[in-house]
């Protein structure tokens, strides 16, 4: 069920989860199944639900689950189909097809249960999307320099043709725009990048996604739920007109962060300190 290579990040990745007592599962999908890590947690405070990037995979969040299940009943992350440990879908893997797929996936994971949804960049467009569908199932929302801002055309083929990496000095280029500091096993492995981000997966999403695909400012609005963003000050993937478009659509409930030493991955720049922060939101959210 899984993809025949496996970068070695992820495989470290799975790895240090499994020890720590996270268990993989296969969810199923009319797709295709997904891979999900599942742990209990030691803590009260709700399930946590972790979502990644496009091109990534559950595992980078390794650093901030561990430190989460201290403190939430439940964490659960997934990969996208095509992604990850995650086989390719029955079919190209549209915006659509991904919607649907962690949508059905969550439901079953969830099970009724209530949680935090936590997304990263595309996890964070996939995160809008299923509070949307499925509010009486999110207690809050964190978005991490989340996709999804409707933009200019120009800025849209910028942020396509960043994913274009076709050399290991390519990928060194765009992981030092993805992090506040490059990790040393991020450089270590850079030359990995670009045959993850040229998998059939990975190209079916940017060649099919539009930014008729992303929430309108009025499905912003009507957000009822608790809401944090974080866009770091050391985010450089991303348009700053990009958070200008949250700022002005989401509701004014809504808390909008933007921390020192965060990048557009701050899973990676600072697992301690973003876990503190989703602990503290979370807890908020239970008031």
């Amino acid at each position: 069920m899984r993809p025949v290579l496996i970068p070695l990040a992820e495989r470290l990745g799975r790895f240090a989860l499994q020890r720590r007592g996270f268990v993989t599962c296969w969810v199923p999908t009319p797709t295709g199944v997904l891979h999900a890590f599942d742990a209990s947690g030691r803590g009260a405070l709700p399930t946590i639900v972790l979502l990644h990037g496009i091109g990534s995979n559950a595992t980078p969040f390794a650093p901030v689950m561990v430190r989460l299940a201290r403190h939430a009943r439940r964490i659960v992350a997934l990969d996208y189909p095509g992604h990850g440990f995650s086989p390719r879908s029955s079919e190209p893997l549209t915006t659509e097809v991904l919607f649907g797929a962690v949508t059905t996936a969550l439901d079953g994971l969830l099970a009724g249960d209530r949680a935090i949804v936590v997304g990263n960049s595309l996890g964070g467009a996939v995160a809008l999307h299923y509070a949307r569908e499925r509010s009486e199932r999110v207690r809050g929302l964190v978005l991490l320099s989340p996709a999804g801002a409707r933009s200019t055309e120009q800025e849209w083929r910028a942020l396509k043709a960043a994913f274009d990496l076709r050399s290991r000095g390519d990928a060194v280029g765009f992981l030092g725009r993805v992090y506040h500091r490059m990790p040393r096993i991020a450089a270590l492995v850079a030359h990995e990048l670009p045959g993850s981000l040229l998998r059939p997966a990975v190209r079916e999403l940017l060649a099919s996604t539009t930014e008729a695909h992303f929430a309108a400012p009025e499905a912003l609005a009507a957000l009822r739920m608790p809401v944090l963003l974080v866009w770091g000050r050391s985010e450089r993937l991303l348009p700053d007109g990009h958070l200008a478009y949250f700022r002005e659509h989401l509701p004014p409930h809504a808390v909008i962060e933007r921390p020192e030493g965060f990048g557009h991955c701050p899973h990676v720049d600072a697992p301690r300190e973003l876990a503190a922060r989703i602990v503290a939101f979370a807890r908020g959210a239970m008031a």
